[in-house]
C-alpha cells in the first residue's frame, strides 16, 4: 500500500475498524473510504457488488462482523451464523471479482477448539469440538478464513486472514446484554460504586484464563500485517499473555475503585477454559505488543467515563 492507495474499511463504526481507520490516517493514508449500514448493507450481495464496481477499492480491511458476548451468542446463533456468513462472503467474493489487489479478513481466537492446547498455534484449527456457546460465530468466522486461503489457492487471490484475541478499549460496547467481558465488567462494576450497591456478580467461577489486547496495539499490528504479510495461512495477532476473569475483575475493581464484594454465580456458563493465542509468526515478522494490561483498562475506563 502506499499513501494514495484506495482502501476500503468494512466495518468502520466498530471496535477494530474505527481504530483501524485511526491508524491509517496517522500513518499519512489519504484515500480511505468508507460506509454506514444506512448507505450499504453488507449482507445484500447487490448492494455491496454495486459498491465494489464503482469505488474500486485497491485494499480491503474486512472488520464488518456480527459480534456479542456469551449471552448474545447463546441467544441469537440463527443471527451470527447466517448475518456474518453473508456479511463476509458478499465482501470477499465481490473483492475478488472486481480484482481488489490485497484483502485481509478479520477472524477471532474462538475459532479453535474449545480444549485446544494452549497456548493455541496456527495449526490447531478444526482439530476438535468448538465452544457450544459461540459455535454459530465460530463456524461463521473459520468459514471466512477458508475462503480466503482457498481463494489464494485456487485463483492467486492475494487474501490474507489474521485471527485477534480478545479486544478492548475505547469505542468499544458497553451494553450490558450485548458487551464483552471487560466493557461489561467496566461498566457494572463503575455503576455499583455510584449506586453504592454491596456486590458484582460475575458470571461462571472466575478461573477461566483469557487474553487481552488493547484496540490500538491490534490496529498497528493489522496495518503492519497487511503490509507485511502474504501467505494462504492465517496468523495470529495476541499479546501471548493471558489473566483469569477473577483477576480481571479485581484489577478493573481496583482501577474504579469499588470497595463492594466480587460474587461468582457458577450456575452460569464459564465458556472456553483458557484462550491464549501462540503468536511466535507475528513475532517473526517483526511485530510485538505495547500497551500492557493496566494501562490500557486505566485509558478504556477514562474513555468510558467520558463517553457514557
Amino acid at each position: 500500500m502506499d499513501k494514495k492507495s484506495k482502501i476500503y474499511i468494512a466495518g468502520h463504526r466498530g471496535l477494530v475498524g474505527n481504530a483501524i481507520l485511526k491508524e491509517l490516517k496517522y500513518q499519512g493514508y489519504e484515500n480511505i473510504i468508507f460506509k454506514t449500514h444506512k448507505e450499504l448493507d453488507l449482507t445484500n450481495k447487490l448492494e455491496v457488488e454495486n459498491f465494489f464496481k464503482e469505488e474500486k477499492p485497491e485494499y480491503v480491511f474486512l472488520a464488518a462482523a456480527k459480534v456479542g458476548g456469551i449471552q448474545a451468542n447463546k441467544n441469537f446463533p440463527v443471527e451470527f451464523l447466517y448475518q456474518n456468513l453473508e456479511i463476509q462472503n458478499n465482501v470477499i467474493m465481490a473483492a475478488y471479482k472486481y480484482k481488489v489487489k490485497k484483502l485481509m479478513f478479520l477472524g477471532s481466537s474462538c475459532i479453535y477448539p474449545k480444549f485446544c492446547p494452549q497456548p493455541m498455534k496456527e495449526e490447531y484449527l478444526l482439530t476438535g469440538e468448538l465452544e457450544v456457546t459461540n459455535e454459530a460465530y465460530s463456524i461463521a468466522k473459520i468459514a471466512g478464513l477458508k475462503l480466503c486461503e482457498y481463494l489464494r489457492r485456487e485463483y492467486g487471490a492475494d487474501f490474507i486472514s489474521v485471527m485477534p484475541t480478545n479486544i478492548y478499549g475505547p469505542n468499544d460496547n458497553f451494553d450490558v446484554e450485548t458487551s464483552h467481558v471487560i466493557p461489561s465488567l467496566i461498566r457494572r462494576i463503575h455503576e455499583a460504586k455510584i449506586k453504592n450497591i454491596p456486590e458484582v456478580i460475575i458470571w461462571g467461577s472466575g478461573s477461566t484464563k483469557r487474553e487481552f489486547m488493547y484496540v490500538d496495539d491490534l490496529a498497528k499490528a493489522i496495518v503492519f500485517v497487511m503490509k507485511n504479510y502474504s501467505k494462504d495461512k492465517f496468523i495470529n495477532i495476541g499479546t501471548g499473555v493471558d489473566i483469569t476473569i477473577n483477576e480481571l475483575a479485581n484489577l478493573i475493581k481496583e482501577i474504579i475503585g469499588y470497595e463492594g464484594k466480587l460474587i461468582n454465580d457458577i450456575s452460569k456458563p464459564d465458556g472456553t477454559p483458557q484462550k491464549l493465542l501462540e503468536v511466535s509468526k507475528l513475532k517473526e515478522i517483526g511485530w510485538q505488543y505495547k500497551v500492557e494490561l493496566r494501562e490500557g483498562l486505566e485509558k478504556t475506563y477514562k474513555w468510558y467515563l467520558e463517553n457514557k
